[in-house]
């Protein structure tokens, strides 16, 4: 087939042809960002889910739905390690006060939020000499300026907020892997939504993480459960799997034979980025207008080829030795969850001693505790990979 015209795009937040089985989620989205456009209290939105269902493309559709239907101003970061929120979201806090500043409204708030945050930035230690502000603005003395992200942040969101609203507009902030939040930032980000909720102003948080993330949010703050709406973001159901494989290549007059749809959702299990992996060769290798089970099974090995060598080894690749033996242990029990009790038995370990190892693999987002005591994998099918990858424990 035409590689140009192949519709499946497998990638980190690249877009598939359309997004079956999301519609109640990108609803809520919408609910959200039109009450909030109305001044109306409405709960943010934290994204939960695996690696690999799609949260990063729902974020950048709910991102371009605020822009194009609701004509919000927004903010899109990606936590990183090694690198503080705050540091990521003053670049496109200044360039959204510079875009407020040039919309019609009486009135100094847009002013009056860049000198709070060139205050901001002084009392984290970020030069706001390096940055072009372009007017003659000081520091505001009193406002944002502990050094404290506690305190500093809500009080920043605080006067964009109302700069926003005093020139007609709405702020929309989405942040991708938003678990890597050290607990201060995370408190500061839910004390700062809570005090967007007290005095309705035009501004909303849209995130997204692994499943630990409520937990997180509740440990950050009782209260956050109050705040945000966590939907979780799973893997397709099984008309939803079959319509991502057949509507994108029957608009290009292509067509799978129904067994090698059954196929391609028994080895994804319904995942939306291996729908798109096996989509993508088997539309590359076909060469006749029905993509056949003997065609699916013949690229099979070449999409766990790519998998293995990409989409798990990246992951792989930042385990230490410990680490990737406890792994190996626990992909041998199944893909879980399991007991922790189960996984040290496997090992022929006290439990006791695998505390810091799982506290390590928890932190790189590798497991995590669907309920207690036990333990699962954030990535799936990695149970299969770390078969493949170390076969003999």
């Amino acid at each position: 087939m035409d590689p140009l015209r192949n519709p499946f795009s497998p990638g980190a937040g690249s877009p598939p042809y359309d997004l079956f089985g999301r519609e109640n989620v990108l609803e809520q989205a919408r609910i959200l960002l039109g009450r909030i456009r109305r001044k109306r209290p409405e709960k943010s939105l934290l994204l939960t889910g695996l690696r690999g269902v799609g949260k990063t493309v729902l974020l950048n559709k709910m991102e371009h739905i605020a822009r194009e239907e609701y004509d919000y101003k927004t903010v899109f970061i990606e936590t990183l390690e090694g690198k503080s929120l705050a540091a990521l979201l003053i670049p496109d806090i200044r360039r959204l006060l510079f875009e407020l500043d040039r919309l019609n409204g009486a009135g100094n708030k847009v002013r009056r939020g860049l000198a709070v945050l060139k205050s901001f930035m002084s009392a984290i230690k970020i030069s706001w000499k390096d940055f072009e502000f372009g007017l003659d603005i000081d520091p505001e003395p009193g406002t944002a300026d502990t050094g404290d992200i506690q305190i500093d942040l809500p009080n920043l969101f605080v006067v964009l907020g109302e700069a926003a609203e005093e020139r007609g507009a709405a702020i929309a902030i989405f942040i991708d892997e938003i678990q890597y939040l050290r607990i201060p930032e995370m408190s500061a980000l839910i004390m700062a939504m809570h005090r967007m909720q007290q005095r309705q102003l035009p501004l909303t948080l849209l995130g997204a993480g692994l499943p630990t993330l409520p937990a997180l949010a509740g440990e950050s703050k009782s209260y956050a459960e109050r705040l945000f709406a966590f939907p979780a973001i799973g893997r397709l159901s099984h008309e939803d799997a079959g319509k991502a494989l057949q509507h994108p290549v029957m608009a290009e007059g292509i067509s799978y034979h129904e067994d090698a749809v059954e196929e391609i959702i028994r080895l994804t299990q319904g995942y939306p980025y291996f729908l798109q992996e096996w989509g993508y060769q088997s539309w590359k290798h076909a060469s006749q207008p029905e993509i056949t089970l003997k065609l699916i099974r013949e690229v099979t090995e070449i999409v766990v080829r790519r998998l293995d060598e990409n989409f798990f080894r990246v992951r792989f690749d930042r385990l230490a030795p410990k680490e990737k033996i406890y792994l190996r242990y626990m992909a041998s029990l199944g893909p879980g969850p399991h007991r922790s009790s189960e996984i040290a038995a496997a090992m022929k370990v006290k439990m006791s001693t695998l505390g810091p190892v799982r506290e390590r693999l928890i932190k790189k987002g590798m497991i995590y505790s669907p309920a207690h005591g036990e333990m699962a994998f954030t990535v799936p099918l990695f149970d299969e990979f770390m078969l493949r990858e170390m076969p003999d424990n």
